[in-house]
């Protein structure tokens, strides 16, 4: 698999990453429904045996659990492990109720539990997950991201879900290495002013979300969300519900179509589209068992033909 650079780092990592968001499990307010554990190390297992390099997973992920499960996986792999990536600024109390949080304070501890919990010695990518309300608290957020850098606790630092102006607050103390935003053939933002901004300053995005959750895998159906669990967060999720589903199923059985010439899935035609951007270094492609991870691989030699891109990015607006 071809590997890129991110951003100002000596990172070289591999185009398609692994997600651990739904292997944290069920059980709190962005959980993916019930997951088996051996499914979820099975699935880091084949990941790792076909080449993907990096982890992506957050403290959040399941309250902690996201991160013992990638915990788990390395223990077998202490001689050879891929890069571990994880974020700080959700935090959770004992009744379960997640808050934005970035204080210097909040962040220090946040790295020191995820540390233990994945039981290493530094942090290959420390991400802020999510900015507060307030933007004044960046610099110092930033200054601290910093500090744990030095102190050789992590590697490289970056940020996740800011816009330009909240990554040039974190400039203002020192560089950032990476962007980790939501991008898909759905949701296409960042391409007028994020994407280019990170590619004048050398920020290396690595974009969460390219098959949106799975909506873009061609296999969700109407009925197949309608009967997601209750603790499956996609059932709150407005492009799983109308106005907006119809179309979305209408551009699933588009990428289906196309996906023949190319002998691939909706799926891997949707991280293809994600992956050709320039500006992407890589993409997060959760998956939940070993399946899903020999149903994705191929999705980095994807070489999608102009035409093709054009279809895919005038859906919407043809509609």
């Amino acid at each position: 698999m071809n590997k890129k650079l991110l951003g100002n780092s000596d990172l070289s990592i591999t185009e398609i990453g692994f997600g651990a968001w739904a292997i944290g499990g069920n059980g709190w307010d962005f959980g993916w429904g019930a997951q088996n554990d051996n499914d979820s190390l099975e699935a880091l297992e084949k990941a790792f045996e076909l080449g993907i390099n990096w982890i992506d997973t957050a403290a959040i992920y399941g309250l902690g659990h996201s991160e013992k499960i990638v915990a788990q996986f390395l223990s077998s792999h202490k001689n050879n492990q891929p890069y571990i990536f994880t974020k700080c600024g959700l935090v959770w109390d004992e009744k379960k109720n997640i808050n934005r949080v970035i204080k210097p304070d909040s962040i220090r501890k946040e790295c020191e539990n995820s540390l233990r919990r994945l039981n290493i010695d530094y942090i290959d990518l420390y991400q802020i997950h999510w900015p507060t309300e307030d933007d004044g608290e960046i610099p110092y957020a930033w200054e601290t991201m910093t500090k744990l850098k030095e102190e050789g606790k992590v590697r490289w630092t970056g940020v996740c879900n800011f816009n330009v102006e909240q990554i040039k607050l974190a400039e203002t103390i020192s560089p950032v290495t990476s962007l980790q935003p939501i991008y898909n053939t759905i949701k296409r933002d960042i391409e007028k002013e994020i994407l280019p901004y990170c590619i004048e300053k050398n920020i290396g995005v690595i974009a969460y979300s390219p098959m949106m959750s799975g909506l873009l895998t061609g296999k969700m159906t109407r009925e197949r969300i309608a009967n997601l669990p209750e603790d499956d967060w996609r059932k709150r999720n407005a492009e799983f519900k109308e106005p907006k589903l119809t179309g979305n199923l209408e551009l699933v059985e588009l990428l289906k179509n196309l996906g023949k010439k190319y002998n691939a899935s909706a799926g891997e035609l949707a991280i293809a589209w994600a992956l050709k951007n320039d500006a992407v270094t890589g993409a997060i492609v959760g998956t939940r068992n070993a399946k899903q991870v020999e149903e994705i691989i191929n999705s980095a030699e994807i070489n999608l033909l102009q035409n093709d891109i054009s279809e895919i990015e005038n859906f919407f607006g043809k509609k």
